[in-house]
C-alpha cells in the first residue's frame, strides 16, 4: 500500500546482492537473520509484510490531512491493513507540551472545562490554622513507605508500568532513581521482570493497580507463584475506585489471588497498618505477598516512625462483644467499625475484629468468633464470589466450626459496578455501616440468631 515501502525494500534487496565477495560470504555467515534485521532497519512494515498484512506508516497522528489519506488506502485495500499511527501525548495543548512528562501526567484525564480554562484541577489550598489537615492519600502514603524501605534494604526496588504518580512510585523516582524501573505500558513484562530481579536476589515490589494486574495473571502464576519467588505485589485501587467506572474498580483481587498456592494476602485498614504491611511483605522470604489498599484519603490515624513486623496469618480483635462479630477485610474494617457503634445503640452486643489477612486466614481467631457469637458477619470491598467471606465460610465448613453460628457476607454483587463517587457507590451496593447495621437488624428480627 505504501510505494515508498516497496522502493526502499526494492534498494535493500539490491543493495545486499552488490556488497563484494569478501563481505558478502560474511553476511552469509551470519544467516539471513541479519539481512532480514537491515532490510527492517531501513524499510518499517516489513515484519507485517510477512505475516500477509499490508501496511501503512509511519503516519502523523496529528496531521488530519496524512490520517485522511492513510485510513482511505486502508479502507480500501482488499486485505487486513496495519495503519500505524504516532501521536504525542498533550500534543497541541501548549500547558501539556511545556510540561513534559510531568505536564503530561497532570492532564491525563483532564475534565473538559479545565481544557477550555487551560488550567489543570486547582491544587487544594492549604487547610486554616483552626481546620485539621486533611488525612493523606493511600498513595502517597504508599510511595514514601516504599521510599524508606528501599533506604533499609539496598535489594529493595520498584517496578511500576508507566503509572509513576498513580502509584506513587514518582516518589521513589525524585528520591531513589537508581532503584525506580518503569517498563511502560506492559504489566506481563512487569511482573515477569519482577520475577527475574527476585531470582537474582533482589526484593521487587510491583506497584500495579488491581484491576490492571489482571493482565499479567498467567505470570503471576507460573512465573511468580509456580517459582515461590519473593516478589510483593502492591495493588493500588482496590474495591471501587470511583468515576472511572467498571475498567477500573478493583473489585476481583481477592478471588483471583487467593486461589493460587504459595501466595500471602493481606489489606491494611489504615495508613499506618499499610506502613506496617508494606514493611512486612518486604522482610517475607518465603513466597510471593500481596497487599491491596483504596484509592483516596486514608483513615487519618498518625504513621509510626519506625514500622513494624506484622506476624503473617494473624487478625486483631478491636472491640469485644457478645451476640454478633463483625469481621473486616481492609476497607471493611471502617465499616465493621462504624456499623459496630451504630448496632450498639440498638443495645446489641457487638464484637468488632480486623482479619488483616484473607490467606492464611487466622483460623483461631476464626474458631473463638464462631464459638461464642450468634451471627459472624465478614466485610470486604471485593466480589462476594470466591473473596474473602467464601474464605471464612470454606473454613468454617471445613474445619467443623459451623455449629451454631450463623454468617453474613457483606461486598460487592455478582455484576459490574458502574461509575459514580465511591460514597454512591458503596450506597448502592450496600456496603456502608447503614447497610450492615439493616442487615443485622433484620436478622436479628427474623430470629435468624439464637435467643
Amino acid at each position: 500500500l505504501n510505494p515508498e515501502l516497496y522502493r526502499a525494500r526494492e534498494a535493500v534487496e539490491t543493495g545486499l546482492t552488490k556488497i563484494p565477495a569478501g563481505i558478502g560470504e560474511r553476511f552469509e555467515r551470519l544467516g539471513p537473520q541479519l539481512k532480514e534485521s537491515i532490510k527492517a532497519f531501513w524499510a518499517p512494515g516489513l515484519f507485517f509484510e510477512e505475516l500477509d498484512l499490508a501496511y501503512v506508516g509511519v503516519v502523523d497522528g496529528h496531521d488530519v490531512a496524512a490520517l485522511r489519506e492513510s485510513i482511505g488506502k486502508a479502507l480500501k485495500a482488499k486485505r487486513p491493513v496495519v495503519v500505524h499511527i504516532k501521536t504525542v501525548k498533550g500534543k497541541g495543548f501548549a500547558p501539556a507540551e511545556e510540561g513534559g512528562l510531568e505536564g503530561m501526567e497532570k492532564w491525563h484525564a483532564a475534565k473538559p472545562a479545565s481544557i477550555v480554562d487551560r488550567k489543570a484541577a486547582p491544587k487544594k489550598e492549604p487547610a486554616a490554622a483552626a481546620e485539621p489537615a486533611a488525612p493523606p492519600q493511600y498513595t502517597t502514603v504508599f510511595g514514601n513507605a516504599l521510599v524508606a524501605e528501599c533506604r533499609r534494604d539496598e535489594r529493595v526496588c520498584g517496578i511500576t508500568a508507566a503509572m509513576n504518580s498513580g502509584t506513587g512510585l514518582n516518589i521513589l523516582q525524585r528520591e531513589l532513581p537508581e532503584r525506580y524501573y518503569d517498563v511502560g505500558i506492559a504489566e506481563q513484562h512487569a511482573v515477569l521482570y519482577a520475577a527475574g530481579l527476585a531470582l537474582g536476589g533482589m526484593k521487587p515490589v510491583a506497584a500495579i493497580y488491581s484491576t490492571f494486574l489482571q493482565r499479567a495473571y498467567d505470570q503471576i502464576v507460573h512465573d511468580v507463584c509456580l517459582q515461590r519467588l519473593n516478589v510483593v505485589f502492591a495493588m493500588d485501587r482496590a474495591g471501587l475506585v470511583g468515576d472511572d467506572g467498571p475498567t477500573h474498580h478493583g473489585a476481583f483481587d481477592i478471588a483471583y489471588m487467593r486461589c493460587l498456592p504459595n501466595i500471602v494476602l493481606m489489606a491494611p485498614r489504615d495508613e499506618a497498618m499499610l506502613v506496617d504491611m508494606l514493611h512486612t511483605a518486604v522482610l517475607w522470604d518465603d513466597g510471593p505477598i500481596a497487599l491491596r489498599y483504596p484509592r483516596g484519603e486514608a483513615e487519618g490515624v498518625p504513621v509510626p516512625s519506625r514500622p513494624r513486623e506484622v506476624e503473617i496469618g494473624s487478625g486483631e480483635v478491636l472491640r469485644e462483644g457478645e451476640r454478633v462479630a463483625l469481621l473486616g477485610y481492609g476497607f471493611g474494617v471502617s465499616v465493621a467499625r462504624k456499623a459496630g457503634a451504630m448496632l450498639e445503640e440498638h443495645d446489641l452486643s457487638v464484637t468488632v475484629a480486623d482479619a488483616r489477612f484473607a490467606k492464611p486466614l487466622d483460623a483461631e481467631l476464626i474458631a473463638l468468633l464462631a464459638a461464642e457469637h450468634e451471627l459472624l458477619v465478614t466485610i470486604e470491598d471485593g466480589v462476594l464470589q470466591g473473596g474473602f467471606g467464601s474464605a471464612v465460610a470454606e473454613h468454617l465448613v471445613d474445619h467443623d466450626l459451623a455449629g451454631d453460628v450463623r454468617l453474613l457476607r457483606v461486598g460487592l454483587p455478582d455484576r459490574y459496578v458502574t461509575h459514580g463517587k465511591p460514597a454512591l457507590l458503596h450506597k448502592e451496593v450496600g456496603l456502608t455501616p447503614e447497610a450492615v447495621v439493616e442487615r443485622v437488624l433484620s436478622a436479628v428480627d427474623s430470629r435468624v440468631l439464637l435467643s
